[in-house]
Parts: C-alpha cells; structure tokens; sequence
C-alpha cells in the first residue's frame, strides 16, 4: 500500500525550535549562576587572625639571666661623647664649634669625672657628654696619659645622674673568660656585644707612639664608636678600656683591645691630682735599640739628660765627647731588679709606677757597674 503523502516542512518550524532551545539554555544557565552565588553566600567567610604565641618551654637561661642583669646594672655608667673642636669659617671668618667625631666613655665617681680614650677627645676645644638617659653635658678635660691612651673629663651633673661604674681587676684575668662590651659603635647608643678573652699580654702602640703592655684581647665585637667603653667581666665589673681593633676593613674582624684596668687604676688618680698630661719619667733621652745593636751592647743607652731632672740629680751621665768621637755614659741594665735588654723591658717596669715612686736602676759605665735610685716625676 502506498505512504500517504507529508506536508512539506515550512522553514519557519525549524527557527521556532532553535529559539525555543536558546531560551531553554539561558533558563538553566541563569539557574546554575543563581544556584552557585546562592551557595557561595551560604559559606562563612574566612577572616585571617595572628596566629597565638607559642608558650616557652622554659624560663630564661642562666646565662641570658646574667647577661641581662649586667646590661640593666652597668648601661647607667656608659656616656656617648662627641669631640668638639673650634674651627674658623672661611665664608663668615667666625669661629664655628664643629664636631669632629664620636666614642664612648664611662662615670668613674659621683664628681662627674668621665673615663675614655685619650684618642677619644684627641684634638678637642670641649666635649659633649650624653647620658644614658638622653641628658647632655659640656664635658671639660682635666687631663690626659697619651702613653696609655686614657683621658678623664668632667660634667657638671646632679650626683643622682652618676651611676659610677664598679671596678675589678685585669691581673688575674684567663684566656677564655666571658666578657661584654658596651658602648656606641656608629652612634648606636648603649649597644652591648659579647664575647671571651682571646689573648692576654698583647702590645699596642699609643699616640705618642710608646708601647702599652699586657693589654687584653677579646673577641667581643669592638667597632668605631665603641672607644672608651667599658669591657667588663662577667659580674659587671671593669676590667678594660676598649681602645682599637684588628681590621683591614675598619669594623669588626674579632679581634679588639682593651687597656687593662690595672692600668687605668694606675693613671686615673694621677690625672686627677695633677690635672695635665701624666707622664712618669726619669729625666733622660735614651737611645733606640737599633743603636744599641750597632755598637753591640746590650741594655738602653742614655743619650742626654734632663737638667735638673731626676737623672740628672742622681748623677746619671749620657754621651760624651771622647778621643774618637761620641763615647757611651751610662747603659741602664736593671730597674729594679729586673734585667734590661732593650727599651720595652724599661718601659713596663715604668708603666706600673706612679709619679713620685722611687726606682732602683743598676747602670754600667766603662766597664764599672753601680746602682742609683731616683724619683719618678712628671714629664716637663
């Protein structure tokens, strides 16, 4: 039987479909988006909070305990000076005060005397002394020992401000011990390194260019700035003057020195009492060693002495004029006991005598050997 015949499909049809379709599609996409926002806003939002501080499993330790409580108790005594000097402006031809640079120093009483470097206030018309609570004072110099790199200067500061420092001694100190340094490297203020003692017994040369014995070494860092300030031991006491570094660079390399507090003990009351430059002498001008070998004699040479020095009136003789020229007077070979090879065993005999001590020196003249005693003085 045959297939009855289909209407032809109008074109029309198909485009009604395709729209149909397309609304359908916006329908569920438009209730996917509606379904997905609704369900974003149903989550709780996450807000980010700092997280709790994790409880230490136990106190400080002993040696954080004592570090800190030496730092609480010494800062107080520590002074950030500034070396101020006098110069004249070439534009107005007045006379400026210039700040010239800075170091540390410490409160040796409650007079308002102030400890330092010598090098410290080097050149200086006046200093400026900070405290530690931020006060500032005109520093005035009493006096200096250029010999040991030490100086004292003094504030005009209500006793209540001078927390003066406790002082120990550098003679029975041991390679390995804890140290710490306070001071102001860079004008940091009241910074505090730590560190041990590296070495005992070292040699520096001061500015006038004469040895300082049994300084201490350390390896607690010492930058510029830190000059002046304190080494201590571990109760807090002073046991140095940190005074130089070891550094190619000019920071620290891990290795400082220190001028010994056994020293600075010495000097101290001395600059006080005579208010100048401290310089125990004997009245004499002594040949170098380099000299001495040359001629093939051991011991230290005088080469002049002082009119009306302590030399001179204990009848010591330098060069004289002889048939050949200049001829040896009196070779120092002893000071008090202590046999004398060359001028540094001289001079650490000296540098632990004070100005008005008496010493005994053994000298060989021509072959005759006698001992003469004489009385320090201070250098004219």
């Amino acid at each position: 039987m045959a297939s009855p015949d289909l209407p032809p499909r109008a074109d029309g049809d198909s485009s009604i479909l395709t729209k149909v379709l397309a609304v359908l599609l916006l329908v569920v996409a438009a209730a996917l988006v509606f379904t997905v926002v609704k369900l974003r806003r149903q989550q709780p939002e996450i807000v980010y909070e700092s997280r709790p501080v994790t409880m230490p499993a136990g106190d400080l330790g002993a040696d954080e305990k004592s570090t800190i409580a030496v730092f609480k108790m010494v800062s107080p005594s520590v002074v950030h000076i500034t070396n101020i000097a006098q110069m004249r402006n070439v534009i107005t031809a007045s006379v400026d005060d210039v700040p010239q640079g800075t170091g540390s120093g410490f409160i040796w009483d409650d007079a308002g005397h102030i400890v330092t470097n010598y090098h410290v206030i080097e050149g200086a018309t006046s200093t400026e002394v900070t405290l530690a609570d931020g006060t500032t004072y005109e520093g005035k110099i009493v006096g200096t020992a250029r010999d040991k790199d030490v100086a004292v200067i003094k504030i005009d500061a209500p006793p209540s401000k001078l927390a003066k420092i406790m002082i120990g001694t550098s003679g029975d100190l041991q390679v390995g011990q804890k140290v710490l340094a306070i001071g102001n490297p860079f004008g940091l203020d009241q910074t505090l390194t730590t560190g041990v003692i590296s070495g005992l017994g070292r040699e520096i040369t001061s500015k006038s260019q004469r040895k300082i014995y049994d300084v201490i070494q350390t390896d607690a860092p010492i930058n510029p700035g830190n000059s002046g300030g304190p080494l201590l031991d571990g109760q807090g006491r002073l046991i140095g003057i940190n005074t130089a570094i070891y550094s190619p660079s000019g920071a620290s390399a891990g290795i400082g020195f220190a001028v010994p507090v056994d020293t600075v003990n010495l000097v101290v009351p001395q600059i006080l009492n005579l208010k100048g430059e401290v310089r125990p002498v004997l009245g004499v001008n002594i040949l170098s060693d380099g000299e001495m070998r040359q001629i093939g004699v051991i011991g230290v040479g005088i080469r002049n002495i002082t009119r009306g020095g302590p030399a001179d009136r204990a009848g010591l003789t330098g060069l004289v004029q002889g048939a050949q020229g200049l001829e040896l007077g009196d070779v120092i070979t002893k000071i008090d006991g202590n046999p004398v090879a060359k001028t540094a065993d001289l001079f650490r005999v000296l540098d632990r005598r004070r100005i008005g001590d008496t010493v005994e020196l053994e000298v060989v003249r021509g072959g005759s050997r006698r001992t003469v005693k004489l009385t320090l003085e201070v250098a004219r």
